[in-house]
């Protein structure tokens, strides 16, 4: 046994020792792989970042702004795009007419308007055609008619800023100043843009740009909120609206470096203001857009500005707000992807921008996000890696789900509370990687281990306690547990005097055709076979595995035993010559692996193994065939028990209930049954009484309806009573019986 231990403990320790290692392998080579700029793991961070919007999206903040859509309805009425600049002059006169804070284009202009009679006049000269016009032609140019437009009202005009062209932009509207590290030295370079004709630009009373620079999966979740192009910075079309509708002259940004903010080495800007508006913005000055959908968001037809009858009613809906001008039109192509919506106009994204900083809710990856994911990656698998081999596999699937969800619990929590974006996938993934390479191991490693303990010792233990040995190995030492069983004994009746008249052969077929059919019920409804002993059996329940009713299998094993017992022919007898006798006793004994360093057997010793014993040796004086006690009946009380005795046991000072097991629920349930059960108990009730005239009269009446089984019970009584009415019943009188022999 101390080899086995030794042997044992080593192939333990190496073969968790394998596990760590590939766990250990297997979580460094994970975060290497994480840490390696854009990966896979990156597309899913994003995309539960974006399932957290939909399931919690922003309260709209209901933000003075409103929306002049160019849409279908618009197109249909006024004609096709692109429409001549004065339709779009007169609709920004309008606008400015009813009250409008500021008016973003969220297009460009970057040709002349082809439909301007000096474009048309210009077409004709050169085909040889005379015209005279006018000395200045602004008249007659559409382009000149919408500068003019601009230069009479608050206009931000819209750019687009793209790495794809190297195109000059007209120089900025909005002044720039910052503390701390040059913002152009962080913030994103393009190589250039698409930009208004200079007229228009230089009439325009702000310039930024409304393009989103493109992301993996084509859906726009951050933007930049400032932009570097040919030396110059530019605000995006929300902020420079701000701007203009707050007559602001320039926009604050804030840097590493700069009063009140820490120099960590790593340039970054922290903050943006425009007016009275201070914006937190990520390391290069980008924005994540917190959508809100805008369900309240007002929305306006360009038409309906366009037309006299209609424009005076819409001035409450345009006075005072930011009007952002775009298209929903699907054939004019500004339609984006966002989180919470597969396609969106450009135009309300911009809205949202502005709602969400008017509304002073931010959605930030703070700088330490990175460190904290990997941290956490580390701590989940080290911890697994240490737990896997100390448990078995339901429990480490168990804790890697655990340490998943509790990944995805606080990256919520930090979303919906804090409004922190911190990401799950990273700690998730690389434990369930850990698992998923390290749980195949150690299965192999510890069927491996079962095999051996399977091979070793399935020739002399039970099969349930050998697949507990396999489960558990370290469960090969000496000594035990306290348990509450249920412990049987059984017995062949008169075996003795009939081994004496049997040769060897016949008494060793006699015994095994009576032990094996009566192993087969008691392993079928879970017993331990502890050992036999000649003719007898001993077996209990609740060791080593757990069974809540170990007491009512116990009793149902017993009746079973003397079912089949009644069918069997052993020795070439009659069915049912044989009869055995049964005791039970539930109650709490030493339970395992019980003997010397050289030979041991899983075994339960302790007085309620030697209280089962003289209760199954007390079936003989009574004649029946299953006996149990207080503490078994208590378990299966909807069987079918009657009282017998209180007896004192050899080796016992307390008198001990036993009760006769005559059959289970439905036998129980019998009125037969009830009624025997109510006379018996009359009968007892009177004899523990001493009420001996009366207890012999309800026994005379019983042994003429009772059955057969329990008229050898009824003749010992009769002989105690015959005496006891003679002597009378002695001093103390409690109904007690002591039992002279084991």
């Amino acid at each position: 046994m101390t080899l086995a231990r030794w042997l044992f403990g080593r192939r333990e320790r190496r073969e968790a020792l394998i596990v760590r290692l590939y766990g250990l392998t297997t979580l460094i080579i994970g975060l290497a792989v994480a840490t390696l700029g854009q990966t896979v793991l990156d597309r899913l961070t994003v995309l539960v970042f974006d399932s957290y919007q939909r399931v919690q999206p922003r309260a709209e903040t209901a933000a003075p702004v409103v929306l002049v859509d160019i849409d279908e309805a618009s197109i249909a009425e006024i004609g096709q795009w692109p429409w001549p600049r004065t339709a779009l002059a007169t609709l920004v006169n309008t606008l400015g007419q009813l009250g409008a804070a500021a008016i973003a284009f969220d297009m460009v202009f970057p040709e002349p308007d082809r439909t301007s009679l000096r474009q048309v006049a210009a077409e004709l000269r050169r085909v040889g055609v005379t015209i005279d016009l006018p000395p200045s032609g602004d008249a007659i140019d559409n382009d000149a008619i919408l500068a003019s437009a601009f230069v009479g009202n608050r206009v931000v005009a819209g750019m687009a800023i793209s790495n794809e062209t190297d195109g000059q932009l007209s120089l900025p509207k909005a002044g720039f100043s910052y503390g701390g590290t040059d913002p152009r030295e962080i913030i994103e370079r393009f190589r250039g843009g698409v930009g208004n004709l200079k007229i228009l630009g230089d009439s325009a009373t702000g310039l930024g740009f409304f393009s989103f620079p493109p992301s993996p999966d084509g859906i726009v979740r951050e933007i930049p909120l400032v932009a570097s192009t040919h030396g110059h910075l530019y605000p995006a079309l929300a902020i420079e609206a701000l701007r203009v509708a707050q007559e602001a002259g320039s926009v604050i940004l804030r840097s590493t470096g700069a009063s009140g903010e820490a120099d960590t080495g790593l340039p970054a800007i922290t903050a943006l203001k425009v007016g009275d508006l201070e914006v937190p913005t990520g390391p290069k000055g980008t924005f994540w857009i917190y959508f809100s959908g805008l369900a309240s968001m007002p929305t306006v037809s360009a038409a309906g500005l366009l037309d006299p009858a209609r424009r005076d009613a819409l001035e409450s809906a345009i006075s005072g707000r930011i009007v952002i001008i775009g298209t929903s039109a699907v054939g004019l192509r500004d339609l984006v992807a966002t989180p919470v919506a597969a396609s969106m106009p450009g135009m309300r994204v911009h809205a949202e921008i502005i709602d969400q900083i008017l509304g002073n809710t931010y959605l930030s990856r703070p700088d330490w996000a990175k460190g904290a994911e990997t941290l956490a990656a580390l701590s989940f698998g080290l911890l697994l890696i240490l737990i896997l081999p100390r448990v078995g596999a339901l429990v480490c699937a168990v804790g890697t789900v655990s340490f998943i969800g509790a990944s995805l619990a606080l990256s919520w929590i930090a979303f919906s509370q804090l409004r922190l974006l911190i990401d799950p996938i990273l700690p998730a993934v690389s434990v369930g990687t850990v698992f998923a390479v390290t749980m195949p191991v150690l299965l192999l490693l510890t069927n491996r281990e079962k095999r051996f303990v399977r091979q070793a010792f399935a020739r002399y233990l039970s099969p349930t306690v050998v697949e507990r040995l396999a489960d558990d190995p370290s469960a090969l030492r000496l000594g035990g547990d306290l348990r509450d069983i249920t412990v049987l004994f059984s017995d062949i009746r008169g075996f003795t005097s009939m081994s004496e008249k049997l040769d060897p052969q016949a008494l060793t077929a006699l015994l095994n055709g009576f032990l094996t059919p009566m192993t087969d019920v008691l392993l079928r409804t879970e017993a331990t076979i502890d050992k036999y002993m000649g003719d007898a059996i001993m077996a209990f329940w609740n060791a080593p595995l757990d069974l809540p009713d170990h007491r009512r299998r116990a009793c149902l094993a017993a009746l079973e035993m003397t079912r089949v017992l009644r069918t069997l022919s052993v020795g070439g007898g009659e069915p049912g010559a044989l009869k055995v006798g049964i005791g039970l006793n539930a109650g709490p004994c030493c339970v395992g692996n019980l003997g010397s360093a050289q030979r041991f057997s899983y075994s339960a010793i302790g007085d309620g193994v030697n209280v089962a014993s003289r209760v199954e040796g007390l079936t003989k004086a009574y004649g029946v065939a299953i006996l149990v006690t207080e503490n078994v009946r208590a378990g299966a009380e909807d069987l079918a028990f009657l009282a017998v005795d209180l007896v004192r046991v050899v080796g016992r000072a307390e008198p001990l209930p036993v009760f006769a097991l005559l059959g289970d629920a439905a036998h129980a349930a019998e009125p037969a049954f009830r009624n025997l059960a109510a006379d018996h108990g009359d009968m007892i009730a009177a004899y523990r009484a001493g009420d001996f005239a009366e207890a012999q009269a309800r026994l005379s009446a019983l042994q003429q309806t009772a059955p057969q089984s329990l008229q050898l019970l009824y003749e010992a009584y009769a002989k105690r009573l015959d005496v006891l009415l003679v002597q009378g019943a002695p001093e103390g009188w409690a109904g007690v019986f002591t039992a002279r022999t084991k």
